[in-house]
């Protein structure tokens, strides 16, 4: 039977169908924002925030949308999950409408399917409520569970999941960390299973030290319960980690949309290219002589034609006028990385501006997954000296810096023991010789 009547496909859907649309290429879109307008206030203090934004998510990847403070970022991701009103156009989940006025079954599922995870952990749950209700309100919103058992057994698995134990259910928020609040907040979201993941600037808040541990954490959840994220961040180099696609928006509009790889290697957009000059680099000494790209909007000549996003191939959609798209498309058609940063390496008065290529993925990216610095290494370096000599050396070389210090600490404990019992032993010797 048809989930839609004759009389309106959007405005009569009650449940989502099982797949969305596909796109030319056979790829499922899941969500699709169409030209969306977003403003507060009302006639002369009317500010419109968001100026007709348009993009899509495949099912199963990550969509980033990145800019600065106040360019609309959070005011599009609130839109997509309902809370903020739009002045214009459109967005749709699985192909059915659910912006505007839509029936309360389908809002329902809406909520049911699309979850988000906000930046501020500590503002996000309710300090008043334990751990094992927050994460079980939803099921008990919409009864996800067959009996008492069955919503404790999902809720006990949930928790295990994001790496926290059984005896934290009934705790409060106040008496964890930040990133283990952060964790609560995201197992509140995936016990409802959604299919859309809308992800607030969720480890701005933390510290650099558990960022990665969360952002492996979303992308466990990804990997196994195939969920889509749109991903909101203002971190460049954190997006770079964990995206599939990449869209820079600037006061309010999408300026340029491509493949991580795409966008960082060919940053078109003047706005882009100033979001990746402003990464910053590991080494300080090319950190201090950095020169910031600065963006300045005035370069831009709209009088008389209006700029648009277009397509100048290989997925790669750039915001401008006609002569702005044709200089775009010349330079990506030369297959030349662009060269996104410089390094004033002046000795003395004189200026030396030497062009670097955009930081490789190895530069920028988090420590790596199994750089933990376990105990095991410790402790099997203590027992074979040697060996865990020769893994430091290793492990240093490929800038597994935890497992280096974890082996050369174990080594040097194990060496300094061993010394100590061949001393012992020989003077042991030398007391039964006399």
């Amino acid at each position: 039977m048809s989930i839609f009547n004759s009389k309106s496909k959007e405005n009569s859907a009650t449940v989502f169908p099982k797949h969305g649309p596909l796109d030319k290429n056979g790829k499922e879109i899941l969500l699709s924002v169409k030209n969306i307008d977003i403003t507060f206030g009302k006639k002369e203090n009317a500010v419109k925030a968001v100026q007709n934004v348009s993009f899509d998510i495949y099912k199963g990847e990550t969509f980033s949308l990145v800019g600065e403070s106040g360019s609309g970022k959070t005011t599009v991701g609130r839109a997509v999950i309902r809370v903020n009103p739009l002045a214009g156009g459109e967005i749709l989940y699985k192909g059915v409408r659910i912006s505007g006025k839509i029936s309360r079954t389908l809002d329902r599922e809406v909520i049911r399917n699309i979850q988000m995870v906000f930046q501020d952990p500590a503002a996000s749950l309710n300090d008043r409520a334990t751990v094992d209700y927050i994460i079980s309100e939803g099921l008990y919103n919409f009864h996800l569970y067959t009996s008492k058992a069955d919503r404790q057994q999902k809720v006990e698995k949930m928790i295990h999941e994001v790496g926290l134990l059984p005896e934290h259910l009934t705790r409060y928020p106040h008496e964890f960390s930040g990133g283990q609040r952060q964790r609560i907040g995201i197992a509140r979201a995936m016990v409802m299973e959604p299919e859309l993941v809308v992800a607030d600037e969720p480890i701005s808040a933390l510290d650099v030290s558990i960022r990665a541990q969360v952002l492996n954490l979303m992308k466990k959840f990804q990997r196994e319960k195939e969920i889509t994220y749109l991903f909101i961040a203002h971190d460049l180099s954190v997006v770079r980690f964990i995206s599939d696609r990449i869209g820079v928006i600037y006061k309010g509009k999408i300026v340029e949309i491509a493949e991580s790889e795409e966008l960082f290697n060919f940053p078109l957009h003047p706005y882009t290219h100033s979001l990746i000059s402003a990464i910053p680099i590991p080494d300080p000494k090319l950190e201090k002589n950095k020169v910031l790209y600065t963006y300045d909007p005035s370069i831009h000549d709209y009088s008389q034609e209006e700029p648009e996003l277009i397509d100048i191939g290989h997925n790669h959609f750039v915001y401008g006028s006609k002569k702005e798209i044709e200089e775009y498309r010349a330079i990506r058609d030369k297959n030349e990385p662009v060269k996104s940063i410089t390094i004033n390496f002046s000795g003395s008065d004189s200026m030396h501006d030497v062009q670097a290529a955009a930081p490789s993925e190895d530069e920028i990216q988090l420590p790596p997954v199994h750089d933990t610095g376990s105990f095991l290494y410790k402790l099997v370096s203590f027992f074979l000296p040697i060996l865990g000599l020769i893994a430091a050396f290793i492990f240093k070389r490929v800038n597994y810096i935890r497992n280096y210090k974890a082996c050369k600490k174990g080594a040097i404990a194990g060496l300094i023991t061993l010394g100590v019992i061949i001393l012992l032993f020989l003077l042991l010797i030398l007391l039964a010789v006399i």
